[in-house]
Protein backbone atom coordinates (compact mmCIF):
# COMPACT_ATOMS: atom_id res chain seq x y z
CA UNK A 1 0.00 0.00 0.00
CA UNK A 2 1.19 3.28 -1.14
CA UNK A 3 1.75 6.02 1.63
CA UNK A 4 -0.62 9.36 0.75
CA UNK A 5 2.74 11.60 1.08
CA UNK A 6 0.81 14.99 1.36
CA UNK A 7 -1.64 13.97 3.72
CA UNK A 8 1.13 12.32 6.11
CA UNK A 9 3.32 15.83 5.69
CA UNK A 10 0.25 17.90 6.65
CA UNK A 11 -0.22 15.69 9.57
CA UNK A 12 2.97 15.86 10.16
CA UNK A 13 3.51 20.28 10.33
CA UNK A 14 -0.01 20.19 12.37
CA UNK A 15 1.90 18.49 15.48
CA UNK A 16 4.41 21.16 15.60
CA UNK A 17 6.93 18.95 16.02
CA UNK A 18 10.13 18.49 14.00
CA UNK A 19 10.26 15.14 12.38
CA UNK A 20 13.36 13.04 12.22
CA UNK A 21 15.21 12.39 8.98
CA UNK A 22 13.60 8.92 8.34
CA UNK A 23 10.98 7.24 5.67
CA UNK A 24 8.61 9.96 5.55
CA UNK A 25 11.61 12.51 4.18
CA UNK A 26 13.27 9.99 1.83
CA UNK A 27 9.37 9.45 0.36
CA UNK A 28 8.54 12.91 -0.22
CA UNK A 29 12.00 13.36 -1.80
CA UNK A 30 11.30 10.55 -3.78
CA UNK A 31 8.07 11.87 -4.55
CA UNK A 32 8.92 15.26 -6.09
CA UNK A 33 10.94 13.27 -8.52
CA UNK A 34 8.07 11.12 -9.17
CA UNK A 35 8.76 7.99 -8.10
CA UNK A 36 6.97 6.28 -5.47
CA UNK A 37 7.47 3.48 -2.91
CA UNK A 38 5.74 1.63 -0.47
CA UNK A 39 6.24 1.86 3.48
CA UNK A 40 8.11 -1.37 3.84
CA UNK A 41 10.43 -0.25 0.35
CA UNK A 42 11.12 2.95 2.56
CA UNK A 43 12.03 1.74 5.55
CA UNK A 44 14.49 -0.74 3.88
CA UNK A 45 15.95 2.20 1.76
CA UNK A 46 16.43 4.59 5.01
CA UNK A 47 19.97 3.09 5.41
CA UNK A 48 21.11 3.10 2.27
CA UNK A 49 19.89 6.79 2.21
CA UNK A 50 21.70 7.89 5.30
CA UNK A 51 24.94 6.35 4.17
CA UNK A 52 24.46 7.67 0.84
CA UNK A 53 24.29 11.34 1.86
CA UNK A 54 27.57 11.10 4.11
CA UNK A 55 29.15 9.96 0.48
CA UNK A 56 27.76 12.69 -1.07
CA UNK A 57 29.61 15.10 1.51
CA UNK A 58 32.93 13.44 1.36
CA UNK A 59 32.95 13.61 -2.57
CA UNK A 60 32.15 17.17 -2.12
CA UNK A 61 35.28 17.65 0.02
CA UNK A 62 37.33 17.45 -2.40
CA UNK A 63 37.71 20.68 -4.74
CA UNK A 64 37.01 20.78 -8.24
CA UNK A 65 37.93 23.75 -10.92
CA UNK A 66 35.50 24.22 -13.91
CA UNK A 67 38.57 22.93 -16.19
CA UNK A 68 38.26 19.61 -15.04
CA UNK A 69 36.41 17.36 -17.10
CA UNK A 70 34.43 14.36 -16.74
CA UNK A 71 35.78 11.12 -17.40
CA UNK A 72 32.68 10.88 -19.44
CA UNK A 73 33.53 12.08 -23.22
CA UNK A 74 30.44 12.34 -25.82
CA UNK A 75 31.11 10.99 -29.29
CA UNK A 76 28.62 12.46 -31.86
CA UNK A 77 29.15 8.89 -33.97
CA UNK A 78 26.54 5.99 -34.98
CA UNK A 79 28.28 2.69 -34.53
CA UNK A 80 28.47 2.04 -37.89
CA UNK A 81 29.51 5.79 -38.62
CA UNK A 82 32.10 5.72 -41.22
CA UNK A 83 33.59 9.53 -42.73
CA UNK A 84 33.30 10.42 -45.89
CA UNK A 85 35.35 13.59 -45.97
CA UNK A 86 37.66 13.85 -48.76
CA UNK A 87 41.33 13.55 -47.71
CA UNK A 88 43.10 16.38 -49.49
CA UNK A 89 43.92 19.06 -48.41
CA UNK A 90 41.63 22.02 -47.50
CA UNK A 91 41.21 24.39 -50.77
CA UNK A 92 39.60 27.98 -50.00
CA UNK A 93 39.27 30.70 -53.11
CA UNK A 94 39.99 33.93 -51.78
CA UNK A 95 40.48 37.31 -54.13
CA UNK A 96 43.49 37.58 -56.47
CA UNK A 97 42.41 40.30 -58.46
CA UNK A 98 43.59 43.85 -58.04
CA UNK A 99 43.56 45.40 -55.03
CA UNK A 100 43.93 49.26 -53.99
CA UNK A 101 44.35 50.90 -50.58
CA UNK A 102 41.42 52.59 -49.95
CA UNK A 103 41.34 56.58 -49.50
CA UNK A 104 39.71 56.37 -45.98
CA UNK A 105 40.41 53.08 -44.47
CA UNK A 106 37.26 52.83 -42.39
CA UNK A 107 36.19 51.35 -45.38
CA UNK A 108 38.04 48.68 -44.55
CA UNK A 109 35.66 47.54 -41.56
CA UNK A 110 33.59 45.30 -43.73
CA UNK A 111 35.92 44.19 -46.42
CA UNK A 112 35.78 40.59 -46.51
CA UNK A 113 38.82 38.18 -45.22
CA UNK A 114 40.30 37.51 -48.59
CA UNK A 115 40.25 41.21 -49.67
CA UNK A 116 42.15 42.37 -46.68
CA UNK A 117 44.29 39.39 -47.02
CA UNK A 118 45.58 40.67 -49.77
CA UNK A 119 45.78 44.07 -49.17
CA UNK A 120 48.21 42.62 -46.46
CA UNK A 121 50.24 40.49 -48.77
CA UNK A 122 50.73 43.08 -51.03
CA UNK A 123 52.27 45.50 -48.61
CA UNK A 124 49.28 48.03 -49.45
CA UNK A 125 47.57 48.16 -45.52
CA UNK A 126 50.09 47.21 -42.98
CA UNK A 127 49.04 44.91 -39.90
CA UNK A 128 49.19 47.82 -37.60
CA UNK A 129 46.99 50.41 -39.63
CA UNK A 130 44.54 47.72 -39.50
CA UNK A 131 44.28 47.21 -36.26
CA UNK A 132 44.42 50.41 -35.38
CA UNK A 133 41.28 51.17 -37.61
CA UNK A 134 39.08 48.11 -36.02
CA UNK A 135 40.72 49.33 -32.15
CA UNK A 136 39.03 52.52 -32.66
CA UNK A 137 35.91 51.69 -33.90
CA UNK A 138 35.26 49.18 -30.79
CA UNK A 139 36.51 52.79 -28.76
CA UNK A 140 34.06 54.71 -30.28
CA UNK A 141 30.93 52.71 -31.21
CA UNK A 142 30.71 50.53 -27.35
CA UNK A 143 29.42 52.69 -25.48
CA UNK A 144 26.84 52.44 -27.86
CA UNK A 145 27.06 48.28 -27.77
CA UNK A 146 28.17 47.63 -24.71
CA UNK A 147 30.26 44.72 -25.78
CA UNK A 148 34.00 45.48 -24.57
CA UNK A 149 34.89 43.81 -21.59
CA UNK A 150 38.77 43.75 -21.60
CA UNK A 151 40.35 45.75 -24.85
CA UNK A 152 43.53 44.17 -25.84
CA UNK A 153 45.70 47.14 -27.70
CA UNK A 154 48.85 46.66 -26.31
CA UNK A 155 48.92 43.09 -26.75
CA UNK A 156 47.30 43.65 -30.69
CA UNK A 157 49.91 46.16 -31.35
CA UNK A 158 52.50 44.27 -30.70
CA UNK A 159 51.55 41.37 -32.49
CA UNK A 160 50.68 43.52 -35.32
CA UNK A 161 54.30 45.05 -35.48
CA UNK A 162 56.13 41.68 -35.48
CA UNK A 163 53.59 40.40 -38.31
CA UNK A 164 54.61 43.47 -40.13
CA UNK A 165 58.33 42.61 -39.99
CA UNK A 166 57.68 39.18 -41.36
CA UNK A 167 55.50 40.49 -44.27
CA UNK A 168 58.74 42.79 -44.90
CA UNK A 169 61.02 39.78 -44.99
CA UNK A 170 58.67 38.08 -47.30
CA UNK A 171 57.01 35.89 -44.66
CA UNK A 172 53.33 35.23 -44.39
CA UNK A 173 51.29 32.74 -42.45
CA UNK A 174 48.28 32.47 -44.50
CA UNK A 175 45.19 34.05 -45.32
CA UNK A 176 44.33 35.37 -41.34
CA UNK A 177 47.74 37.25 -41.11
CA UNK A 178 47.19 40.84 -39.38
CA UNK A 179 43.54 39.97 -39.19
CA UNK A 180 41.81 41.52 -36.07
CA UNK A 181 39.61 39.26 -34.43
CA UNK A 182 37.46 39.43 -30.95
CA UNK A 183 37.07 36.64 -28.44
CA UNK A 184 34.53 35.69 -26.28
CA UNK A 185 35.17 36.39 -22.67
CA UNK A 186 35.04 32.60 -21.88
CA UNK A 187 37.86 31.96 -23.57
CA UNK A 188 41.69 32.16 -21.65
CA UNK A 189 43.83 34.81 -22.56
CA UNK A 190 47.30 34.66 -20.43
CA UNK A 191 47.79 38.19 -18.92
CA UNK A 192 44.22 39.47 -19.37
CA UNK A 193 41.42 38.54 -17.31
CA UNK A 194 38.71 35.74 -18.54
CA UNK A 195 35.54 37.18 -16.62
CA UNK A 196 32.56 34.31 -17.82
CA UNK A 197 30.71 37.79 -17.96
CA UNK A 198 29.75 37.00 -14.35
CA UNK A 199 30.70 39.77 -11.34
CA UNK A 200 31.91 36.94 -9.01
CA UNK A 201 34.57 35.96 -11.86
CA UNK A 202 35.42 39.70 -12.77
CA UNK A 203 38.89 39.75 -11.56
CA UNK A 204 39.73 35.59 -12.56
CA UNK A 205 42.88 35.21 -14.77
CA UNK A 206 44.08 32.12 -16.33
CA UNK A 207 47.62 31.97 -16.88
CA UNK A 208 47.31 30.14 -20.40
CA UNK A 209 46.10 31.03 -23.94
CA UNK A 210 42.94 29.06 -24.74
CA UNK A 211 43.31 26.65 -27.75
CA UNK A 212 42.04 28.25 -30.49
CA UNK A 213 43.49 31.55 -29.19
CA UNK A 214 46.49 29.38 -29.73
CA UNK A 215 45.71 28.64 -32.65
CA UNK A 216 44.70 31.56 -34.40
CA UNK A 217 47.93 33.66 -32.95
CA UNK A 218 49.49 30.51 -34.68
CA UNK A 219 47.92 31.92 -38.15
CA UNK A 220 48.73 35.34 -37.66
CA UNK A 221 45.52 36.51 -36.53
CA UNK A 222 45.29 39.39 -34.03
CA UNK A 223 42.71 39.49 -30.79
CA UNK A 224 41.98 42.88 -30.33
CA UNK A 225 39.64 42.02 -27.37
CA UNK A 226 37.99 40.44 -25.13
CA UNK A 227 34.11 40.82 -25.51
CA UNK A 228 31.06 40.01 -23.85
CA UNK A 229 28.69 36.64 -22.92
CA UNK A 230 25.34 36.63 -20.76
CA UNK A 231 26.76 35.78 -17.71
CA UNK A 232 28.08 32.38 -17.26
CA UNK A 233 26.99 31.81 -21.37
CA UNK A 234 22.88 32.56 -20.80
CA UNK A 235 21.71 35.69 -22.80
CA UNK A 236 22.92 39.12 -23.54
CA UNK A 237 23.04 40.50 -19.41
CA UNK A 238 26.55 40.86 -18.17
CA UNK A 239 28.04 43.12 -15.45
CA UNK A 240 28.78 45.49 -17.78
CA UNK A 241 24.65 45.90 -18.78
CA UNK A 242 22.92 44.51 -21.95
CA UNK A 243 24.66 44.19 -25.37
CA UNK A 244 22.94 45.93 -28.10
CA UNK A 245 21.90 45.13 -31.13
CA UNK A 246 23.57 47.21 -33.91
CA UNK A 247 20.59 46.78 -36.44
CA UNK A 248 18.28 48.56 -33.28
CA UNK A 249 20.51 49.48 -30.21
CA UNK A 250 17.39 50.08 -27.93
CA UNK A 251 17.28 45.97 -27.96
CA UNK A 252 19.46 43.35 -26.96
CA UNK A 253 22.09 41.26 -29.11
CA UNK A 254 20.49 38.49 -28.16
CA UNK A 255 23.27 35.70 -26.12
CA UNK A 256 25.32 34.22 -25.14
CA UNK A 257 27.81 35.05 -27.74
CA UNK A 258 26.43 38.49 -27.30
CA UNK A 259 29.53 40.24 -27.97
CA UNK A 260 31.11 38.80 -30.35
CA UNK A 261 27.83 38.70 -32.75
CA UNK A 262 27.27 42.34 -32.11
CA UNK A 263 31.11 43.26 -32.56
CA UNK A 264 31.12 41.72 -35.75
CA UNK A 265 28.43 43.03 -37.13
CA UNK A 266 29.24 46.50 -36.35
CA UNK A 267 32.56 46.29 -38.31
CA UNK A 268 34.77 46.46 -35.12
CA UNK A 269 36.48 42.81 -36.02
CA UNK A 270 36.81 41.06 -39.09
CA UNK A 271 35.44 37.88 -37.04
CA UNK A 272 35.59 36.27 -33.83
CA UNK A 273 34.96 33.10 -31.61
CA UNK A 274 31.41 32.40 -30.07
CA UNK A 275 30.61 29.34 -28.18
CA UNK A 276 27.15 27.30 -28.50
CA UNK A 277 25.60 24.87 -25.86
CA UNK A 278 22.14 25.68 -26.91
CA UNK A 279 21.70 29.07 -29.14
CA UNK A 280 24.34 30.96 -28.32
CA UNK A 281 26.12 31.00 -31.97
CA UNK A 282 23.10 30.89 -33.64
CA UNK A 283 20.51 33.20 -31.86
CA UNK A 284 23.23 36.45 -31.57
CA UNK A 285 23.70 35.78 -35.04
CA UNK A 286 19.90 35.59 -36.41
CA UNK A 287 19.60 39.07 -34.30
CA UNK A 288 22.64 40.59 -35.45
CA UNK A 289 22.83 39.00 -38.92
CA UNK A 290 26.33 37.35 -38.82
CA UNK A 291 27.03 34.21 -40.94
CA UNK A 292 28.77 31.70 -38.75
CA UNK A 293 28.98 28.05 -38.29
CA UNK A 294 28.27 26.05 -35.31
CA UNK A 295 30.57 22.94 -36.09
CA UNK A 296 29.96 19.81 -35.69
CA UNK A 297 30.75 18.33 -32.13
CA UNK A 298 34.43 17.59 -31.36
CA UNK A 299 35.51 19.31 -34.07
CA UNK A 300 37.34 22.41 -32.61
CA UNK A 301 39.05 21.95 -29.35
CA UNK A 302 37.32 23.69 -26.02
CA UNK A 303 41.06 23.79 -24.09
CA UNK A 304 40.82 26.66 -22.02
CA UNK A 305 36.79 27.89 -22.51
CA UNK A 306 34.57 27.74 -19.87
CA UNK A 307 32.88 24.64 -19.28
CA UNK A 308 29.33 25.08 -19.08
CA UNK A 309 28.12 20.89 -20.36
CA UNK A 310 30.71 18.89 -21.45
CA UNK A 311 28.75 17.26 -23.69
CA UNK A 312 27.07 20.22 -25.61
CA UNK A 313 29.89 23.33 -25.69
CA UNK A 314 30.77 23.76 -28.83
CA UNK A 315 33.14 26.31 -30.52
CA UNK A 316 33.18 28.16 -33.81
CA UNK A 317 33.28 31.77 -36.00
CA UNK A 318 30.81 34.31 -35.95
CA UNK A 319 31.96 36.23 -39.51
CA UNK A 320 30.66 37.83 -42.22
CA UNK A 321 30.04 35.36 -44.88
CA UNK A 322 30.53 31.61 -45.27
CA UNK A 323 33.83 31.88 -46.90
CA UNK A 324 35.32 33.85 -43.97
CA UNK A 325 33.70 31.31 -41.64
CA UNK A 326 35.67 28.47 -43.57
CA UNK A 327 38.73 30.39 -43.22
CA UNK A 328 38.51 30.78 -40.03
CA UNK A 329 37.24 27.21 -38.78
CA UNK A 330 39.98 25.70 -41.21
CA UNK A 331 42.39 27.67 -38.68
CA UNK A 332 41.12 26.29 -35.68
CA UNK A 333 39.62 22.74 -35.98
CA UNK A 334 41.75 19.55 -35.57
CA UNK A 335 42.42 17.19 -32.89
CA UNK A 336 43.99 18.41 -29.48
CA UNK A 337 45.23 15.82 -27.02
CA UNK A 338 43.83 18.26 -24.09
CA UNK A 339 40.64 17.94 -25.30
CA UNK A 340 39.41 14.38 -25.59
CA UNK A 341 35.97 15.10 -27.45
CA UNK A 342 38.01 16.43 -30.22
CA UNK A 343 38.71 14.37 -33.53
CA UNK A 344 40.83 15.14 -36.60
CA UNK A 345 38.56 14.17 -39.66
CA UNK A 346 39.96 15.03 -42.92
CA UNK A 347 38.39 17.74 -44.67
CA UNK A 348 38.18 19.68 -48.39
CA UNK A 349 37.04 22.97 -48.01
CA UNK A 350 35.81 24.23 -51.89
CA UNK A 351 33.69 26.46 -53.14
CA UNK A 352 31.72 26.29 -56.12
CA UNK A 353 29.07 25.34 -58.35
CA UNK A 354 26.13 23.71 -56.75
CA UNK A 355 24.04 22.47 -59.10
CA UNK A 356 22.32 18.57 -59.05
CA UNK A 357 23.30 18.68 -55.16
CA UNK A 358 20.40 17.10 -53.52
CA UNK A 359 19.21 19.18 -50.00
CA UNK A 360 16.32 18.09 -47.35
CA UNK A 361 13.76 20.40 -46.58
CA UNK A 362 12.27 19.48 -43.23
CA UNK A 363 8.45 18.58 -43.16
CA UNK A 364 6.68 21.59 -41.85
CA UNK A 365 8.87 24.31 -41.08
CA UNK A 366 8.37 26.67 -43.66
CA UNK A 367 4.90 27.44 -41.72
CA UNK A 368 3.88 30.59 -39.78
CA UNK A 369 6.29 33.85 -39.38
CA UNK A 370 8.51 31.19 -40.99
CA UNK A 371 7.12 31.17 -44.04
CA UNK A 372 8.82 34.66 -44.65
CA UNK A 373 12.30 32.59 -45.46
CA UNK A 374 10.92 30.58 -48.01
CA UNK A 375 12.04 32.64 -50.39
CA UNK A 376 15.42 30.85 -49.71
CA UNK A 377 14.02 27.93 -51.61
CA UNK A 378 13.79 29.40 -54.99
CA UNK A 379 17.11 30.71 -54.42
CA UNK A 380 18.53 27.36 -53.98
CA UNK A 381 16.13 25.95 -57.46
CA UNK A 382 17.19 28.86 -59.02
CA UNK A 383 21.47 27.51 -58.74
CA UNK A 384 20.19 23.77 -59.79
CA UNK A 385 19.76 22.02 -56.23
CA UNK A 386 17.23 19.99 -55.73
CA UNK A 387 15.06 19.95 -52.84
CA UNK A 388 13.34 17.19 -51.04
CA UNK A 389 11.54 16.64 -48.49
CA UNK A 390 12.89 15.10 -45.23
CA UNK A 391 10.98 13.67 -42.38
CA UNK A 392 12.90 13.81 -39.03
CA UNK A 393 12.95 11.27 -36.13
CA UNK A 394 10.67 12.81 -33.57
CA UNK A 395 11.70 12.70 -29.91
CA UNK A 396 10.86 14.43 -26.65
CA UNK A 397 14.26 16.24 -27.09
CA UNK A 398 13.30 19.18 -24.93
CA UNK A 399 13.25 16.92 -22.00
CA UNK A 400 16.24 15.68 -23.24
CA UNK A 401 17.75 19.19 -22.47
CA UNK A 402 18.16 18.17 -18.83
CA UNK A 403 21.44 16.90 -20.16
CA UNK A 404 22.24 20.56 -19.82
CA UNK A 405 21.17 21.48 -16.83
CA UNK A 406 22.68 18.47 -15.16
CA UNK A 407 25.73 19.27 -16.45
CA UNK A 408 25.69 22.64 -16.07
CA UNK A 409 25.31 22.40 -12.03
CA UNK A 410 27.85 19.91 -11.81
CA UNK A 411 30.09 22.38 -13.33
CA UNK A 412 29.14 25.27 -10.89
CA UNK A 413 28.05 22.76 -8.28
CA UNK A 414 31.05 24.60 -5.97
CA UNK A 415 30.17 27.91 -7.28
CA UNK A 416 26.05 27.59 -6.29
CA UNK A 417 26.40 25.73 -2.81
CA UNK A 418 28.07 28.83 -1.62
CA UNK A 419 27.34 32.28 -1.47
CA UNK A 420 28.96 34.07 -4.84
CA UNK A 421 25.76 32.56 -7.08
CA UNK A 422 23.81 35.49 -5.06
CA UNK A 423 26.11 38.03 -6.94
CA UNK A 424 24.73 37.59 -10.43
CA UNK A 425 23.12 39.63 -11.84
CA UNK A 426 19.89 37.99 -13.02
CA UNK A 427 18.33 36.60 -10.03
CA UNK A 428 14.96 34.84 -11.85
CA UNK A 429 13.70 31.54 -12.72
CA UNK A 430 15.27 31.33 -16.49
CA UNK A 431 18.48 32.49 -15.40
CA UNK A 432 21.58 30.24 -13.55
CA UNK A 433 21.39 30.27 -10.40
CA UNK A 434 17.98 28.76 -9.95
CA UNK A 435 19.18 26.04 -13.28
CA UNK A 436 22.07 25.17 -10.91
CA UNK A 437 19.81 24.82 -7.48
CA UNK A 438 16.94 22.89 -9.16
CA UNK A 439 19.64 20.67 -10.86
CA UNK A 440 20.55 19.09 -7.88
CA UNK A 441 16.95 17.53 -7.58
CA UNK A 442 17.59 15.80 -11.41
CA UNK A 443 18.07 11.77 -10.73
CA UNK A 444 21.46 10.26 -12.24
CA UNK A 445 19.94 7.44 -13.75
CA UNK A 446 17.34 10.20 -15.65
CA UNK A 447 20.36 11.85 -17.15
CA UNK A 448 21.97 8.91 -18.27
CA UNK A 449 18.00 8.10 -19.99
CA UNK A 450 18.07 11.27 -21.70
CA UNK A 451 21.64 10.54 -22.99
CA UNK A 452 20.86 6.92 -24.19
CA UNK A 453 18.15 8.34 -26.08
CA UNK A 454 20.81 10.55 -27.47
CA UNK A 455 22.24 7.71 -29.20
CA UNK A 456 18.63 6.93 -31.13
CA UNK A 457 18.46 10.53 -32.56
CA UNK A 458 22.15 10.58 -33.49
CA UNK A 459 21.15 7.07 -35.41
CA UNK A 460 18.52 8.23 -36.82
CA UNK A 461 18.79 11.92 -37.73
CA UNK A 462 22.08 11.25 -39.31
CA UNK A 463 20.13 8.27 -41.30
CA UNK A 464 17.22 10.56 -42.24
CA UNK A 465 20.31 12.68 -43.88
CA UNK A 466 21.70 10.19 -45.53
CA UNK A 467 20.34 10.93 -48.98
CA UNK A 468 20.94 14.77 -49.05
CA UNK A 469 23.92 17.34 -48.80
CA UNK A 470 22.54 19.33 -45.59
CA UNK A 471 19.03 20.41 -44.80
CA UNK A 472 17.93 23.80 -45.06
CA UNK A 473 15.44 25.38 -42.36
CA UNK A 474 14.29 28.05 -40.62
CA UNK A 475 17.19 28.88 -37.30
CA UNK A 476 14.39 28.13 -35.06
CA UNK A 477 11.57 25.59 -36.62
CA UNK A 478 10.04 22.99 -34.75
CA UNK A 479 12.85 21.40 -32.35
CA UNK A 480 15.51 21.93 -34.59
CA UNK A 481 17.35 24.01 -32.51
CA UNK A 482 17.71 21.38 -29.83
CA UNK A 483 17.85 18.39 -31.59
CA UNK A 484 20.86 19.26 -33.69
CA UNK A 485 22.69 20.48 -30.84
CA UNK A 486 21.76 16.92 -28.49
CA UNK A 487 23.15 15.27 -31.75
CA UNK A 488 26.22 17.39 -32.22
CA UNK A 489 25.11 17.89 -36.21
CA UNK A 490 26.72 21.21 -37.75
CA UNK A 491 24.61 24.27 -38.48
CA UNK A 492 25.59 27.40 -40.47
CA UNK A 493 23.32 30.33 -39.82
CA UNK A 494 22.58 33.63 -42.12
CA UNK A 495 20.44 36.57 -42.77
CA UNK A 496 18.25 35.85 -45.59
CA UNK A 497 16.33 38.92 -45.28
CA UNK A 498 14.97 41.80 -42.85
CA UNK A 499 11.51 42.60 -41.43
CA UNK A 500 9.78 45.81 -41.36
CA UNK A 501 12.12 47.58 -39.06
CA UNK A 502 15.12 46.61 -40.50
CA UNK A 503 16.50 43.89 -38.69
CA UNK A 504 17.44 40.69 -39.65
CA UNK A 505 15.70 37.02 -39.90
CA UNK A 506 18.07 33.89 -40.87
CA UNK A 507 18.56 30.83 -41.90
CA UNK A 508 20.24 27.67 -41.35
CA UNK A 509 21.66 24.89 -43.49
CA UNK A 510 22.48 21.74 -41.06
CA UNK A 511 24.72 19.00 -42.59
CA UNK A 512 25.61 15.56 -41.89
CA UNK A 513 28.18 14.67 -38.86
CA UNK A 514 31.85 16.29 -39.44
CA UNK A 515 29.87 17.55 -42.77
CA UNK A 516 31.04 21.13 -42.35
CA UNK A 517 32.82 21.31 -45.06
CA UNK A 518 29.19 20.76 -47.50
CA UNK A 519 27.80 22.93 -45.54
CA UNK A 520 29.77 25.76 -45.86
CA UNK A 521 30.15 25.29 -49.51
CA UNK A 522 25.82 25.12 -50.10
CA UNK A 523 25.96 28.28 -47.84
CA UNK A 524 28.69 29.83 -49.85
CA UNK A 525 27.44 29.18 -53.10
CA UNK A 526 23.66 30.54 -51.70
CA UNK A 527 25.29 33.69 -50.39
CA UNK A 528 27.33 34.08 -53.82
CA UNK A 529 23.89 35.11 -55.56
CA UNK A 530 21.85 36.55 -52.98
CA UNK A 531 24.26 38.79 -50.78
CA UNK A 532 21.52 39.60 -47.70
CA UNK A 533 24.99 39.36 -45.79
CA UNK A 534 26.66 42.18 -47.53
CA UNK A 535 23.52 44.56 -45.95
CA UNK A 536 25.54 45.78 -42.84
CA UNK A 537 23.52 48.63 -39.98
CA UNK A 538 24.98 52.09 -40.73
CA UNK A 539 26.53 54.37 -37.80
Amino acid sequence: MLIPLALVLFQEVRKDEAPAFGPLEVGLAAEVLGAHFSEAELELMLPDVLERLAEFERLRAVPLTNDVASALVFQPRPSEFVSEANAEKTVVILASGPAERPADLEELAYYPIGELELLIRRRLVTSEELVQVFLGRLKRLDPQLQCVVTLLEERALAQARQLDEETAAGKHRGPLHGLPWVAKDLLAVRGAPTTWGSEPFREQRLDHDAAVVERLDAAGAILIAKVSLGELAWGDVWFGGQTKNPWKLDEGSSGSSAGTASAVAAGCAVFGIGSETYGSIVSPSTVCGTSSLRPTFGRVSRHGAMTLCWSLDKLGPIARSAVDAAVVFDAIQGRDARDPSTVDVPHELTFGAVRGWKVGVPKGVFEGNDARCKSVLDELRAQGVELVEVELPRYPVDEMMIVLAAEAGAAFDEFSRGTDDERMKRQERFAWPNTFRHAQLIPAVDYIRANRLRTLLIRDLEAALAGVRAIVHPSFAGNLLAMTNLSGHPTFVAPCGFDEEGKPYSISFTGRLFGDAEVLALAAAWQWRTKYHDRHPRF
